[in-house]
């Protein structure tokens, strides 16, 4: 029977492996750095103020700020009283994108911010917990000639969080509030060339609607899509790794059922995690370019989070099969604790998208963060996320060092070996602690990148800061995965020598010194009574049950 390859393979060929690993890591941050764009571009608008002057509303008719179908406009409510136009006729029009411009289906989704420009009146001040109710609208075309169609409509409330900075008295009238960013649209794909936002502020005062929410001077909307470059840099990653992590994926599943043993439980979750990276790399994405379908976004987000549980499952697993001993490893029932919470984690995400972006599909208006209770929900769930992403890389970091440790308990037997035994386990445990140590090293990048992606996804709802993420952290990160399952895909499996031979050594690391022949042993020796992957495997699930 032969140990992986991690053990078999002479250093110099794991150092060469190791430092193509590392150029393929850097070239994943280059290409984020020095050829992708950046991931999202934001685009600013002032609305247009329409006159709808037909008495009685048609549902049809659509407003269009500038071109040859343009409407009828007025620079400011002040003109509006003097031509006695009421509040309900008067239509705000954006027309996304700017003139000369197409949008195109390489941007992927559009997020669209909304901000009030509100002046201070001391008889009409923006009274506390106001909400601006919007009738809202939403039209595409695919050329400057067609009718609009109609995407979307509908009655929207959004609070008003405002903070005017000087004394609120008749000298400072006419300054403007200060007022936070609203969560307002958000379309899952961008398969038409030109669209049309019609806002309106209907006021009805018996009704106590859009009363009591100060001057309204003008909209202004904040469009953000994804670069079309950074889409096409990411849809050929995924296009190139995804034959790359399929192909070492076959070839190491081969290589286990070639054994006579049948896998253990570590082999087993390595492949899940080989299957799990193959699905969030197969680039479907592609297909979003031809076909309108907005449910990409939501699709992204569940094989993501299907990954990140078998990622932080897997950690979980992999350290503690070398710390349990042989009675309890090698079943999945024993971690139900740990993976119990990462799958009940991963649930809640699933949940909290479902109440977002799934509600998106049909309303692309729809905000978590457009009410009191929502908003409080959606921050106390990002920080609950942040805390326990923290918490769950500081518990792999407790398990291993525990790892750690029941390895250099065993190191107190190695003097007493021979001189080529000493040195083939001295190997044996560096190799192990070095990949572990990059083990940390990969959670640790993934909880910072899923913090921050988090936070960078609800960056409009905190009103001081954004953090800006740049391609080469998305690809860099992205890369990284796919290599570290790469690794340990290669690492973990079966090596050809002494493939097959059942007649190898059964002595462990707690044989004795005489061992004949000692010095000329092969590099991996079986556990005849214990079943494992590596030496290592085998021999700290030994230490442990000592």
């Amino acid at each position: 029977m032969a140990g992986a390859i991690i053990e078999n393979m002479s250093t110099k060929k794991l150092v060469i492996v190791g430092v193509i690993l590392l150029l393929f890591q850097a070239f994943a941050f280059m290409v984020g750095g020095l050829i992708a764009p950046s991931p999202t571009t934001a685009v600013h608008y002032l609305a247009t103020k329409c006159v709808d002057t037909v008495k009685h509303r048609q549902e049809s008719k659509w407003f269009m700020p500038w071109g040859p179908d343009q409407c009828a406009k007025i620079r400011s409510f002040d003109e509006a009283m003097a031509k006695k136009i009421e509040a309900n006729n008067i239509v705000f029009a954006v027309h996304i994108p700017l003139p000369h411009k197409e949008m195109s289906a390489w941007f992927q989704f559009m997020l669209v911010i909304l901000q009030f420009d509100i002046a201070f009146k001391m008889y009409n001040q923006i009274e506390d917990g106001a909400l601006v109710t919007v009738d809202v609208g939403l039209a595409y075309r695919d050329d400057t000639v067609s009718e609009w169609t109609e995407m979307a409509h509908s009655f929207e409330q959004r609070k008003l969080s405002c903070n005017f900075t000087t004394t609120k008295t008749f000298e400072n009238e006419g300054r403007y509030y200060e007022c936070d960013l609203l969560p307002f649209m958000e379309v899952g794909s961008v398969a038409h060339k030109y669209y049309l936002l019609n806002i309106r502020l209907p006021v009805n005062e018996r009704k106590k609607v859009n009363v009591g929410i100060g001057e309204i001077k003008d909209i202004r909307l904040v469009s953000i899509h994804q670069n079309g470059g950074f889409t096409k840099v990411w849809f050929a990653m995924k296009t190139f790794l995804t034959p790359s992590i399929l192909i070492i994926m076959i070839w190491y599943w081969r290589r286990i059922t070639l054994m006579s043993r049948p896998p253990v439980l570590l082999e087993k979750v390595i492949l899940a995690l080989g299957i799990s990276m193959t699905f969030i790399n197969i680039p479907v994405e592609w297909f979003s370019v031809g076909f309108n379908w907005t449910w990409m976004l939501l699709f992204g987000d569940i094989r993501q989070g299907i990954f990140y549980s078998m990622l932080l499952s897997f950690w979980i697993i992999f350290c503690g099969e070398h710390l349990m001993d042989q009675t309890e490893r090698n079943r999945f029932s024993v971690y139900w604790k740990q993976v119990g919470p990462i799958v009940f984690g991963s649930f809640c995400l699933f949940i909290f998208d479902m109440c977002e972006r799934g509600v998106q599909l049909t309303n692309p208006f729809y905000s978590i963060w457009a009410s009191d209770v929502g908003t409080e929900l959606a921050m106390a769930f990002i920080i609950v996320a942040g805390i326990c992403a923290c918490l769950y890389f500081l518990f792999l970091c407790f398990m291993v060092f525990q790892v750690f440790r029941n390895i250099s308990g065993k190191r107190t037997s190695l003097p007493a070996m021979s001189k080529a035994r000493r040195l083939h386990y001295e190997g044996l445990i560096f190799r192990f602690k070095f990949l572990m140590l990059v083990t940390l090293f990969c959670a640790a990048m993934t909880v910072i990148f899923f913090i921050v992606s988090q936070v960078n996804e609800g960056h409009w709802h905190w009103g001081e800061h954004t953090v800006q993420v740049n391609s080469a952290f998305f690809t860099g990160i992205y890369g990284m995965w796919n290599l570290y399952v790469f690794g340990i895909m290669f690492l973990y499996a079966p090596s050809h020598k002494r493939y097959g031979d059942d007649n190898s050594s059964g002595q462990c690391i707690t044989g004795d010194a005489g061992a004949n022949s000692g010095e000329d042993i092969q590099l991996t020796t079986t556990i005849t009574h214990v079943e494992g992957p590596t030496e290592l495997y085998r021999m700290t699930g030994k230490g442990a049950q000592e």
